[in-house]
This record gives structure tokens, C-alpha cells and sequence, in this order.
């Protein structure tokens, strides 16, 4: 169906529908504000409808954009009350379908995807899956993944961010048509609140890492990585940007390692550009990825990257060797220790790498992306 030429005769704008389950930080939920974003502003009519309020939000909708609250967040309390809730979920979200009328119904993330397919049978409207997280370090219940099977086979399309992600699908949820669509470098980079800004360096050097404080993100390993060569390089600090769980077990890990003046968890901000400018190296010590916004970012800042080369996503970004390092195997300390080592001693190949890095702005460019999902949301 070309939405374009459907909705010549029918309505002025085409309407795009938007589920997710909260808007309160992640890589997901601010690809969602982007694109509602983009798309308001290139002629869509846009609401976003969200299983939580605005109390817990990490990223703002324009005003363009209407934010429909399901309320249907509260935690169940045993298998019956789950099932209770997801039918109350989708009923709800099936009485937005209905008032909104949308073309196109864009599923973020598993459980949003699953619940947008499942709400909008027998409608006439698109229905995008997403999956925004690699599926094999997912931790979803079994009928999570049960419906999932069921479920993708029956969207209009499913996006997912990387090559790897789209091999998993193919192959584990046959018949779902696919499509890869990695994220957009959004610049320059938007301001938000807490504003806080980065100490001044006084002739010191700044790792930063950046990501939520989840045993995904590695930072366990990282802090041993830098432990391990903070005796060689006593102008260097490590500094770690963002917010999470892990803070407490993080920071004794820290604590036990003497690093308390060196290793800083400075939590979640609102103006990361700034802390990529001052900063020297940037470091992703995931074990598992989706597409990294924030490698995209740190590169796009001019930044060079070393980044452990996980099943999915670092290896899509850099370019080895020409616009950064891939740490194999990943998750290896030893190895993570020595390519930052590297870096670390030699400033004309970390700005080599800082040069070309910043291709990425070309590469991932806002233009790029969104024609892509422009296909996909008019079934081409």
C-alpha cells in the first residue's frame, strides 16, 4: 500500500502511531521521541502512546507530537494478574487504534511490538515491529517469546537495528519480512536537563565511557581494565556517564580497587556533547549491543573509539583499524586493557582515528535513515 497515494483522496496528513512502553531513558525510547520528532516535522500527523505518564520521562516530545498515556503500567502480582493486565493493555490499546485511525503503527521494542500486532488485527492500518536489543541477551518470559513467534510473521514489517539482529530473526522467528534500519546520528546534539559540565581537565586526560549502569554495558569490566594499566598512565582518568543499578556494586568495585580519585560515576546528563568534547578517548565495554547511540556520538564528536566487537552492533559502526579498534575476543580484559593502552601512549593515531570517526555523521546521516523508514512505512 503507498500511504502517499491512499491518503491523497482520504486525508490531508498521514498518521503514525508510536508504542512504547515509557519514555524514562534508553536507546529505544529516545529513537522513538527522534522519530516522532522527524516525522511530525515531514508532514505526519504523530502520537505516541505510552503505558506510563510523563513523571518518569528522560526525553521531551516536541509539542507537535500527542502523548496518549495508556496507564497500564502497574506490575502484576502473579501469572494471573499478567495475563489480566496484558488483556486490559490491549484492550486499551486497541481503543486508541480505533479513536486514532493511524496508518501506521509502530511498535518499540518486543513487548510493544508484540502488543501493537496483537491490538490492531483486522484494521486497516501498517504494523512495524521493532527489536532495539540483540534477541539472545534478551531476558523475556517464555510467552514473550512464544508470541513473538507468532506475532512478527503477521507485521506488515520488522526492523531490526543490525545485520546479526535480522540473521537471528530470520532464523528463529521465520516469515518475518525484514528489514534492517540501523539509528540516525541526530546533530548537533540536543540539550536537556540535569546540565552538568565537565570538571576542567588541568592538563589530565579523560576515558569516558557512557551507557546505563546494566551488566550489559560491561563497566565491571571496564573499571578492571583501567586497574589494570592506571599504574602506567597516571595522567589519565576514567570517567563513566549514566545512571543505572549497577551503581552501588560499580562504585565498591571502584572503592576495593583504590580508584576513587581516578574513576568517576558521574550519572545520567542532559548535555553528553559536552562531555564528548572534553574528553580524549571514548570506550564501549558492552557484552551485548543493539546499534550504540552513543558510539555513534562519541564518534560523530570526533572522538576515537575502542569498543569490544560483541556479537551485534560495534562491528557496523567502526571501521577497524581505519576509524577505531574492535577488542576481540570480547569480553577479554587483557585484551580491552591493551588496545586502550595503546591509544592511550600514541596521540597521532587517536586522532588519526578521530578524523575519520566523524564519517559516521555521513554514514548514519538523519537523511539516510529516514528514507529508509519512509519505505518501510509505505510498503516498499
Amino acid at each position: 500500500m503507498n500511504i502517499g497515494k491512499v491518503l491523497s483522496s482520504t486525508q490531508s496528513r498521514p498518521r503514525l502511531l508510536i508504542v512504547i512502553h515509557s519514555l524514562c531513558g534508553g536507546g529505544a525510547e529516545r529513537v522513538a521521541v527522534d522519530l516522532s520528532t522527524y516525522w511530525s516535522e515531514h508532514g505526519y500527523e504523530v502520537s505516541v502512546a505510552t503505558q506510563t505518564d510523563a513523571s518518569d520521562d528522560a526525553y521531551a516530545l516536541t509539542p507537535s507530537v500527542t502523548r496518549i498515556v495508556l496507564g497500564t503500567a502497574a506490575p502484576s502480582s502473579g501469572r494471573l494478574s499478567g495475563v489480566l493486565a496484558n488483556l486490559h493493555r490491549l484492550w486499551k490499546l486497541r481503543q486508541v487504534i480505533r479513536r486514532q485511525r493511524p496508518d501506521v503503527v509502530l511498535g518499540m521494542m518486543t513487548t510493544a511490538s508484540v502488543l501493537a500486532i496483537v491490538a490492531a488485527r483486522g484494521m486497516s492500518c501498517r504494523v512495524i515491529a521493532t527489536e532495539h536489543t540483540h534477541p539472545p541477551s534478551q531476558e523475556l518470559p517464555g510467552v514473550w517469546l512464544r508470541l513473538r513467534r507468532w506475532a512478527y510473521p503477521r507485521a506488515d514489517r520488522v526492523v531490526a537495528l543490525t545485520s546479526g539482529t535480522a540473521a537471528w530473526l530470520e532464523h528463529y522467528v521465520p516469515g518475518s519480512k525484514l528489514a534492517v534500519i540501523p539509528n540516525a546520528v541526530c546533530w548537533p546534539l540536543k540539550e536537556g536537563e540535569p546540565v552538568l559540565a565537565p570538571p576542567e581537565k588541568n592538563g589530565r586526560f579523560r576515558l569516558l565511557g557512557v551507557g546505563r549502569l546494566h551488566p550489559h554495558k560491561g563497566f565491571d569490566l571496564l573499571i578492571e581494565a583501567f586497574r589494570s594499566i592506571s599504574g602506567y598512565f597516571p595522567d589519565w582518568d576514567l570517567v563513566i556517564v549514566g545512571e543505572g543499578d549497577d551503581r552501588d556494586a560499580l562504585q565498591a568495585q571502584i572503592d576495593a580497587a583504590d580508584l576513587a580519585g581516578r574513576v568517576v560515576l558521574v550519572g545520567r546528563v542532559g548535555n553528553i556533547g559536552q562531555w564528548y568534547e572534553e574528553s580524549d578517548l571514548y570506550v564501549l565495554s558492552s557484552r551485548v549491543e543493539g546499534l550504540s547511540n552513543s558510539l555513534l556520538e562519541a564518534m560523530a564528536s570526533s572522538l576515537a573509539p575502542v569498543a569490544f566487537d560483541c556479537e551485534t552492533g560495534p562491528r557496523e559502526i567502526i571501521r577497524d583499524g581505519i576509524d577505531g579498534v574492535l577488542v576481540s575476543p570480547s569480553e577479554d580484559v587483557e585484551a580491552l586493557a591493551a588496545h586502550l593502552s595503546d591509544l592511550m601512549v600514541h596521540e597521532s593515531k587517536r586522532q588519526a582515528y578521530a578524523r575519520r570517526a566523524v564519517d559516521v555523521l555521513d554514514r548514519f546521516s538523519v537523511a539516510r535513515v529516514m528514507a529508509l523508514w519512509r519505505q518501510v512505512f509505505e510498503g516498499r
